[in-house]
């Protein structure tokens, strides 16, 4: 690292010691390990189950509508805070899916993806000292970003004991006192969850309580297996006091896209798209204009998508049942979260979940996620690389092999 740039990164990034932490993030161990266990077992094909994304590429009739559209002289401007024509069909598909209307001029803003929404939200409310209270274990950005501006977070573990919903009542006076955003992700990331009615209703009632704004991560929200997809909107005051982020990813195939939406309580959207006209030009108009086309076909799109991940989670779930883990079908999502176990017959143990999923990898090239941050987990992910049904239960029988010469004590 140039000597030169030490007194000048900020403090939030490491200040002197950015670029000089010897630390290694969970994903890069991830990485590493799977190089390295490909290269050691050239013969086996590595099967991974880690990939938080969808397998397959977004449905042909985007992808026309995309390249239709980006031959378009007029849609070459900057967007800014979006058009009006997807904002439109957002508020469309609000309310033939959820039974929600929202007023598309008021209460929706496009953004370049859920990452985007969740880094600049903590710009339009965070002040130092402030709290963001988050679940965890869970995707971190609005967290990081709290921390960046000054404030602190207080993280809200997800048990199994509580269902994997966080428990309100566990949080401090002080805590409650400072606390500006409250972070919900349902269905859930990792854990599968999916948010029912009564608990939506007992998190508005937590949020007009101590006054603060709950950010719902809806990333998942198209990927429900257990009746409609829900919002928070539906519920009594949940416009009052929320705002909802919605993604083309996970339930369009679209992650690369980068597009989706923030939705809900009119002041806390007009902040948003505030702060973001400060922070980009908004999405390419194309690819705006070309999600049109697949919101409105939603129910054409989403339950296929559905189909194949409920059937690829369903048979996943036997295999492990069948070795002794304490696996069930979740909610929604497309990832499947079990304990991990103690150890293996022939005497190798795990202390926690990095060390289950690093001999995974190793010994079995499956490739998970683990979660050691409340209790030890492991994430599987049904977006594993299939072409073909033929190919799908070609993978989940080498899954079954490979797992079925351990054994596992729990």
């Amino acid at each position: 690292m140039d000597p030169y740039f030490s007194d000048l990164f900020a403090e939030r990034i490491g200040g002197k010691m950015f670029g000089k932490d010897t630390a290694i993030y969970k994903f890069e161990k991830i990485k590493r390990a799977k190089r390295a266990a490909v290269a050691a077992h050239p013969e086996l094909p590595l099967i991974d189950m880690g990939v938080g994304e969808p397998d397959e590429m977004a449905f042909p009739m985007v992808v026309d509508a995309l390249h239709r559209e980006a031959c378009k002289k007029e849609n070459r401007f900057y967007a800014d805070n979006g058009c009006a024509e997807f904002k439109q069909a957002v508020a469309d598909y609000m309310k033939e899916l959820y039974g929600v209307e929202l007023d598309p001029a008021t209460e929706i803003n496009h953004s370049m993806g859920s990452k985007a929404a969740l880094s600049l939200l903590p710009t339009c409310f965070i002040n130092p000292g402030d709290v963001s209270l988050m679940t965890t274990p869970g995707y971190g950005v609005m967290g990081t970003w709290t921390t960046y501006l000054g404030g602190r977070v207080v993280k809200m573990p997800l048990t199994r004991e509580n269902g994997f919903f966080p428990d309100f009542s566990k949080i401090s006076e002080a805590d409650r006192k400072a606390a500006k955003l409250v972070y919900l992700n349902y269905p859930n990331n990792p854990t599968g969850t999916v948010a029912t009615p009564e608990f939506y209703d007992q998190a508005i009632a937590f949020a007009k309580e101590i006054h603060a704004l709950l950010v719902i991560d809806a990333a998942y929200a198209p990927l429900n297996f257990r009746g409609k997809p829900l919002s928070i909107f539906s519920r009594p005051g949940g416009k009052d006091v929320a705002v909802e982020l919605h993604s083309m990813s996970k339930g369009f195939n679209m992650t690369g896209w980068r597009l989706g939406w923030v939705c809900g309580n009119a002041d806390a959207v007009k902040a948003f798209a505030t702060v973001k006209d400060n922070a980009d030009s908004g999405q390419f108009l194309a690819i705006q204009k070309a999600s049109v086309e697949a919101l409105k076909a939603q129910s054409t799109i989403t339950p296929k998508i559905n189909e194949k991940y409920l059937r690829r989670l369903t048979a996943l779930t036997k295999t492990l049942q069948e070795l002794g883990f304490q696996a069930q079908v979740p909610g929604g999502s497309f990832y499947l979260y079990v304990g991990i176990p103690k150890a293996t017959a022939d005497g190798k143990t795990f202390a926690n979940a990095e060390e289950f999923s690093q001999w995974l990898i190793t010994t079995k090239l499956i490739s998970t996620v683990p979660w050691d941050d409340a209790g030890s987990f492991v994430r599987f992910s049904a977006t594993f690389e299939a072409a073909d049904l033929a190919q799908e239960s070609a993978v989940l029988d080498e899954v079954r092999n490979r797992l079925s010469t351990s054994k596992f004590i729990f």
